[in-house]
């Protein structure tokens, strides 16, 4: 054991350089612009009151706004009047920094529409691909007909493709349909997923003949064995490739980058990011952050809540 210190050494510092990104990002979420910029405060910031500035913008007093107020402020000028009434608009719109950019999150862009649209997203995709795969991964697994294993030469090759080869081609596809700022632009290309494909016959692999030979006997057909016998055993294995195409599809920037390009309404979570994009002079970046906050958290806890299952899945599934 006394050998195995820089192994321990070398998974802690995996660690942080892993988690690192998301210290900075839940760290920001808590400041203020002026502790963003000066890289001070601590990871929560001193959470001192600060003044919004596009709110006191928003209520910048004009001429009838004076006209007005000159009851409350008798025998002073315009410009005291001006100045009075900037002064309470300041102290309305002072807040601690955690309120400005968990506020702004959500009032800035239309965020708990787009984590509706990526939940509807994300699960239709997974839903759809699940119903492909298993019967898919059954036939290759447990099924002998003639070019099972060119097909599944064709699935390994299918992996090899990255998405954006053929981003082209299914971009041109769904443009002459008519489908693109829809809905089924964002589901339809990824509802076969070959990579779900091998995954579950690897695990289907693990499973017994036995259990599928009583399971004829019983009378039951082919589809029947996949749903009503196959399904409640592959669990595991389902969680785990939940995981990863819940992961890659909530998160993917590039694909409704391209499908989605005149309708925020169908913006999905990273999309939404780009709502704070315009501020170059990182006034923003505390509001952008606590939305990346708000996106990666779901995700991070169904995790944490599949964790065993997920492991199991993944080892069970490369047994074979």
């Amino acid at each position: 054991m006394t050998h195995d210190w820089w192994k321990h050494m070398v998974l802690i510092l995996g660690t942080i350089i892993v988690l690192a990104p998301f210290y900075m990002m839940v760290s920001y979420s808590f400041k203020s612009p002026g502790e963003i910029d000066r890289g001070e405060g601590g990871f929560f910031g001193r959470q001192e009151m600060m003044v919004d500035p596009r709110c006191v913008a928003l209520r910048q007093p004009d001429r009838a706004d004076i006209e007005a107020a000159r009851a409350r402020f008798v025998g002073q000028d315009d410009a005291s009047v001006q100045a009075s009434l900037l002064a309470e608009a300041e102290a309305d719109c002072s807040m601690r920094p955690i309120v400005f950019n968990y506020s702004k999150a959500f009032s800035e862009a239309p965020l708990v529409r787009y984590l509706l649209n990526g939940v509807f997203v994300t699960a239709s995709i997974f839903l759809i691909q699940i119903v492909v795969a298993l019967p898919a991964a059954y036939a290759l697994a447990k099924l002998k007909f003639w070019g099972r294993d060119a097909v599944f030469g064709l699935v390994l090759f299918c992996l090899l493709i990255p998405v954006h080869a053929i981003a082209l081609p299914l971009y041109i596809g769904l443009a002459k349909l008519g489908l693109t700022n829809t809905y089924a632009a964002l589901v339809v290309p990824w509802t076969i997923s070959v990579f779900g494909i091998f995954l579950m016959r690897q695990f289907f692999m693990t499973v017994p003949d036995d259990l599928i030979d009583a399971a004829r006997m019983d009378g039951m057909s082919e589809l029947a064995i996949v749903w009503r016998v196959m399904l409640p055993t592959a669990i595991p294995a389902l969680l785990a490739f939940a995981i990863f195409s819940v992961v890659a599809h909530w998160n993917d920037y590039f694909w409704p980058r391209i499908v989605v390009t005149g309708n925020r309404d169908l913006f999905t979570p990273p999309l939404g990011l780009r709502e704070f994009k315009g501020d170059g002079d990182g006034s923003f970046f505390g509001p952008m952050m606590a939305t990346a906050t708000v996106i990666v958290t779901p995700l991070i806890v169904a995790f944490l809540l599949a964790q065993r299952r997920f492991i199991e899945g993944i080892t069970l599934s490369g047994m074979k």
